[in-house]
């Protein structure tokens, strides 16, 4: 049975939905690449990504093409970068076994990198029409305060609940605008904090309003706190003043990006001993290390970090080696300082580099 707000809700969307770039053109493609940049991004940080994206690889054939490394420096900056990598995957996949066109049907798209169920639900109901229901945080904000479900939305027999409300709530013939009307209200309206709940066109459906609970929904179980991590990075020149930097492995955090190599202080390890220590494992190298550059704090979706970047010499392989070795790397590289812009680099990293060019500035 539709939702009984849903004709409201609709009418809604019709007179206030956004202008934003996927919907003018949407296409599956566009579609998919929308919903993949905007997982746990807001929408005004993903509009001018999500030009430049398109700009480069205006079809699934042309980013299947492109080399990784210039998919993920065109991502540098929007974060999550396994989104990019599974982005680049599946794109190699439906140019392989569909010819360059996104499937339409949920089953399909589930077994594409990175899509789960809330991306194929967008994908199948926005692109084709599919009368599938979709779930990601807005929905489920919307849906726990019409409701006034006083249950812990990260267990997952809430998640399956809400799953089934979403089904069922969903209205024949109009599946893609429905979901878009309710993702939009949870971005606009229905905000997690300070609802403007004066704005809501289906208010008068919403039993947590009725009670006055709308600031205590959706209810999450208390988080343990955000653990933190001292971490080091070398600036490693050679006598011709080249740096050296690193490529992550593919599998693992910010896999694929390039970095000042370095690593995690183990326990009662100083800063010093831990880096010479990771560039070693990672690398073979010695180094000789000098005074600390930059001191960099950066916060991870489960974790922060503080970043102590320091200047380094290089002082060769070590035997029976005569070059750095890829031993926790993918790839390695000297590089002029110049050339840094042309790698993809983690934020803090990045820190790293404004500081370099804001010192060499004050040079000239």
């Amino acid at each position: 049975m539709a939702a009984p707000f849903a004709e409201q809700l609709l009418i809604w969307y019709r007179e206030n939905r956004a202008d934003l770039p996927w919907r003018r053109d949407p296409s599956p493609y566009q579609v998919w690449l929308s919903e993949i940049m905007l997982q746990q991004t807001q929408v005004k940080t993903v509009i001018p990504y999500f030009h430049r994206f398109i700009g480069a690889f205006p079809t699934i054939e042309a980013l299947a093409a492109a080399p990784l490394d210039r998919v993920l420096k065109l991502w540098e900056g929007l974060g999550y970068y396994s989104r990019a990598r599974n982005l680049h995957r599946a794109a190699h996949i439906i140019a392989r076994q569909f010819g360059g066109e996104v499937p339409s049907e949920v089953q399909a798209l589930l077994k594409l990198p990175g899509i789960g169920p809330y991306t194929a639900g967008a994908i199948a109901s926005i692109a084709f029409g599919r009368p599938v229901p979709v779930l990601d945080g807005n929905v489920i904000r919307v849906f726990a305060r019409l409701l006034d479900l006083d249950e812990d939305i990260s267990q997952s027999a809430t998640r399956e609940k809400l799953w089934r409300v979403a089904d069922d709530w969903l209205p024949a013939g109009d599946a893609g605008a429905f979901n878009q009307a309710l993702m939009e209200l949870g971005q606009r309206v229905c905000r997690p904090q300070n609802p403007q709940c004066g704005d809501c066109p289906i208010r008068s459906h919403c039993r947590a309003w009725s009670a006055g609970t709308q600031s205590q929904r959706p209810r999450r179980a208390r988080r343990p706190p955000t653990p933190h991590y001292d971490v080091t990075a070398g600036l490693i020149r050679d006598d011709q003043e080249r740096l050296l930097i690193a490529q992550r492995p593919l599998d693992g955090l910010l896999g694929g990006l390039w970095e000042f190599p370095g690593g995690k202080v183990e326990n009662e390890e100083s800063l010093v001993a831990c880096l010479k220590r990771e560039l070693r494992e990672e690398l073979a190298i010695d180094v000789e290390v000098g005074e600390t550059f930059a001191v960099v704090d950066h916060a991870f979706t489960h974790f922060k970090i503080t970043l102590h970047a320091f200047d380094c010499r290089y002082r060769g392989a070590l035997p029976p080696h005569d070059e750095p070795q890829t031993l926790g790397v993918r790839d390695w590289a000297w590089v002029t300082e110049a050339q840094l812009a042309d790698f993809s680099f983690g934020k803090a990293d990045r820190l790293v580099i404004n500081e370099l060019a804001r010192r060499r500035a004050m040079l000239l």
